[in-house]
């Protein structure tokens, strides 16, 4: 399962990776917007956007493809660890 998430901390990104491969989930990690954002999310199984932490630039972006493509998107007021396998519970199911 692919996994795009879009907000959070830079330091807490590889920690986002790490909780991501344990419910054996790819994933990409966007704290901040870059060139070309709305190509590079690609057309992932989920996408968990941190509102907390996300520019509204990068919300109107990820539900035009949102929408476009049919993928279903979380959003989290916190970006916290818990956060995040909380989502990924609900979403991908039991994980380590």
């Amino acid at each position: 399962m692919s996994i795009v998430v879009v907000g959070g901390n830079d330091r807490m990104t590889s920690i986002y990776k790490d909780i991501c491969r344990s419910y054996d989930c790819k994933a990409k990690i966007f704290t901040q917007m870059p060139a070309n954002f709305a190509d590079k999310i690609g057309k992932p199984d989920l996408v968990v956007i941190f509102t907390n932490t996300v520019s509204h630039q990068m919300v109107v972006r990820v539900n035009q493809r949102a929408q476009k493509l049919r993928f279903p998107v979380a959003r989290v007021n916190s970006a916290g660890a818990g956060a995040l396998r909380q989502v990924l519970s609900e979403y991908v199911g039991a994980g380590v």
